[in-house]
C-alpha cells in the first residue's frame, strides 16, 4: 500500500524588517522541489506568506528590492493615539498593489497570528480578507495602532507566537518547517539603525530617530536619550526610546520563541544570521533576502533526506 505523501507546513516567524528574509528562504526550498501544502505567518512573516500563497512573491520581491530609506519614511503616517503610525499609507499601497482576497480562496492553506490585546489571548485568523488578517497580525505595539476585528482590538502575534509551528500542526502540517528570525538579537549593540561597516546598506540616519524627528510636542527632542529641557543626560551614551522599545521587543520575542519552540518543536528550524538588521531597516531587503537564502541552503540536505528527495 503506498502511503500518502506527508503535508508540509511553513512557520515563518516575526522580526519586522528582518522578514524580508524569509522571501530568500522560500526561493530556495522552491527551487530544491519541496512547495509547502500549509503557509503560516506571524507579523512580518504573515505578510511574506501570504504574498507567496497568494503566487505574489515575485512582485513583492521587486517592490522590497526597489525600497529606500526615504521611501520607507514617506509610507508612515505619524500619530499619537494606540500607536505612533496608523498604517493606513502603507496598507493602502499594499492594497493597490498586490491582489487583495480572501483567505478561503486562496490556492494554499494558510493562517496568521494576532493576539487580541485586552485577554491577551493568541488569536488564528484562518477566514476573512487576507490584507486584515495581515494587517492585525503585524500590529506591533505601540508602533502601529491595534486593529479591531470582530468587535476585538488585535496587536501583533509575536506577543505570543513569534514562530507559528503550532498553527501549522493544527492546520494539518505533518512536517513543519520554521523560521526563526531573532535567534542571535540578544546582546548586540543598542544603535539599531546604523548598518555595519562590512555592509553594503546605504548610509542613512537611523530610521528609528528619524521618526522621532517627524512626530509632535516634545518627543522630537528625545533621540539621545533625554530631553535636554529637563536636566543633564546620563553619564552613560543612551539609545533613543524607539532603540529601547526594539531591544525590548527583541529580547521578549527571543524569549518566548525559545520557550515555544521547546515545547512545540519544528522538524527543521532555519534561523538567518539577522542581528546587524535594525528594526525599520526595511530598505536592506538584498542583504536580508540574501541571509535568508544562506540558512535555507544550510539547512537543506537535512530537509531532503527526511522527505526522501535525491
Amino acid at each position: 500500500m503506498q502511503l500518502s505523501k506527508p503535508k508540509i507546513g511553513l512557520a515563518l516567524g516575526s522580526g519586522s524588517a528582518r522578514g524580508w528574509s524569509h522571501i530568500g528562504v522560500i526561493r530556495v526550498l522552491e527551487e530544491a522541489g519541496i512547495t509547502p501544502d500549509i503557509v503560516c505567518g506571524t507579523s512580518i512573516g504573515s505578510l511574506v506568506g501570504a504574498a507567496y500563497v497568494d503566487g505574489q512573491l515575485e512582485p513583492l520581491e521587486k517592490w522590497v528590492r526597489s525600497l529606500t530609506w526615504q521611501s520607507v519614511m514617506g509610507l508612515l503616517d505619524f500619530t499619537l493615539t494606540g500607536g505612533l503610525i496608523h498604517g493606513e499609507k502603507l496598507f493602502t499601497y499594499l492594497r493597490s498593489h498586490f491582489s487583495e482576497r480572501d483567505i478561503a480562496s486562496l490556492p494554499k492553506v494558510y493562517g496568521a497570528v494576532a493576539t487580541e490585546l485586552i485577554s491577551g489571548r493568541e488569536v488564528w485568523l484562518r477566514e476573512g480578507p487576507v490584507i486584515d488578517a495581515v494587517r492585525a497580525s503585524a500590529a506591533l505595539p505601540g508602533l502601529f495602532k491595534p486593529v479591531e476585528m470582530d468587535g476585538r482590538l488585535l496587536v501583533d502575534g509575536a506577543l505570543v507566537n513569534p514562530v507559528p509551528v503550532s498553527l501549522c500542526r493544527a492546520m494539518g502540517a505533518d512536517i513543519v518547517i520554521a523560521v526563526d528570525l531573532n535567534s542571535d538579537l540578544i546582546g548586540r549593540h543598542f544603535d539599531l539603525g546604523r548598518a555595519s561597516e562590512n555592509s553594503d546598506a546605504q548610509a542613512t540616519p537611523t530610521a528609528l530617530s528619524t521618526m522621532l524627528d517627524k512626530l509632535p510636542l516634545k518627543l522630537g527632542r528625545l533621540k539621545n536619550g533625554a530631553d535636554a529641557s529637563n536636566g543633564p543626560a546620563s553619564s552613560l551614551p543612551l539609545p533613543s526610546i524607539f532603540d529601547v522599545l526594539s531591544i525590548s521587543l527583541n529580547i521578549m520575542q527571543v524569549r518566548i520563541t525559545r520557550s515555544r519552540l521547546a515545547g512545540e518543536p519544528a522538524d527543521i528550524l532555519i534561523r538567518p544570521r539577522l542581528a546587524n538588521l535594525a528594526l525599520m531597516d526595511y530598505h536592506r531587503a538584498a542583504q536580508a533576502i540574501e541571509e535568508g537564502e544562506h540558512a535555507a541552503q544550510h539547512v537543506l540536505p537535512e530537509l531532503k533526506e527526511m522527505l526522501g528527495l535525491d
